[in-house]
This record gives C-alpha cells, structure tokens and sequence, in this order.
C-alpha cells in the first residue's frame, strides 16, 4: 500500500484529474473559450502549492507529509506548465487568427500571461535531476525566477477578468507564507552568523 502512495504514477494521475472532464469536452465538439478560465485556474493552483512547499517545510520541519510533497515538488511544477500551456494553445484557438492574437498582445492582462508561460517553459525543461547537475548552482537561481512568474500571473488573472477576489483568495495566502519564510530564513543565518562568532 505505501509503495502504492509513492507511485509517482499515482501523484501524476492526481495532477492530470482535473484535465479529464476538459479534454472529454474538447472531444465531444466542446467550444475552447469556457476551457480558458479552468486550464489556467489550475495552472496557478499548482503553481502556488509547489511554491508553498518550502514555508511549510520551515513551519513544520518534522512533518512528514510536508517531506512527502517536497520530493514531488517538480512534478507540481511541470503540472503547473502543462495546464498553463493547455490555458495558452485554448487562447490561441479561441482568438482564431495570429492578427488577433497580437493585436490584443501589449494589454496589461494579456502581455502578463504571455511573460509567466514564458517564464514557465525554462522552468519546466530544467525539472530533472539531469539539468540539475548541469546547471549546478544556476539551477536554483533559474527556479527562483518563479516569484517572477506568480506576480504576472496574479497581474493576468486580475486584468482577465476584472475581477479582484478570486485572484487574492489564491494569492494572499502564498504571500503570507512566502513572508513567513523569508523572516524564518533571516532569523535561521542570523542565528547561524552568532553561533559562528561564539565558536
């Protein structure tokens, strides 16, 4: 049974769920317009629970299900990119042309969702254990560039759909904690450069 939990199969059936009743629409001669909201929705959901991880781990250090979440926070972020890249091609398709595309492609709300895909495509390439050891220690900065990528999307969902609430029921939290983490993090090298002194 626990190495059924620790499938990664499993975790990724979990993350492809919310695809299904999406793609079974597309199928049936569904329109891409009502897909946009929904693709995109959860392409910031799994964006801000990989990005939570992290405080959590710091929050409770001992938990085990916090540790559990941390080894398959990549996979989050590829679910992320994956739904985000559904969310841009339904776009694409719905606008019906390139000319009209573009044309739209410099207002705040739109030029905002192009910068996160952007941003999540080297994002998602680089999210193996291959191009961690390539990159080494630029690894880790390339990931960072993920905050980047959240402003823009909470800017997109909010110019979208002109429409505040829902966007900041999402984000308030991943602020809170990403707050919380930063303090946490200042007070665990402060408390380090002290004990180093005493030594």
């Amino acid at each position: 049974m626990k190495s059924v939990l620790n499938s990664p199969y499993l975790f990724w059936l979990l993350l492809a769920l919310p695809s299904i009743p999406m793609t079974m629409g597309l199928v049936s001669g569904g329109a891409a317009e009502p897909l946009l909201h929904p693709t995109g929705e959860f392409a910031a959901r799994f964006m801000i629970i990989a990005m939570i991880i992290s405080p959590f781990r710091l929050m409770f250090p001992k938990n085990r299900f916090w540790l559990w979440m941390m080894r398959r926070r990549r996979y989050l972020g590829v679910a992320a990119f994956c739904y985000a890249l559904a969310h841009t091609v339904l776009y694409i398709v719905d606008m019906g042309s390139l000319a009209n595309v573009l044309g739209e492609a410099l207002l705040l709300g739109i030029w905002t969702g192009w910068l996160a895909m952007f941003i999540f495509l080297p994002l998602a390439i680089t999210s193996n254990d291959r191009s961690v050891k390539l990159l080494g220690t630029n690894w880790k900065r390339l990931q960072q560039t993920v905050y980047i990528a959240a402003i823009a999307t909470l800017l997109h969902w909010i110019f979208v759909h002109n429409n505040v609430g829902p966007a900041l029921v999402h984000f308030v939290p991943l602020a809170a904690l990403e707050l919380y983490r930063i303090w946490k993090g200042n007070g665990l090298k402060r408390a380090a450069r002290e004990q180093t002194q005493i030594n």
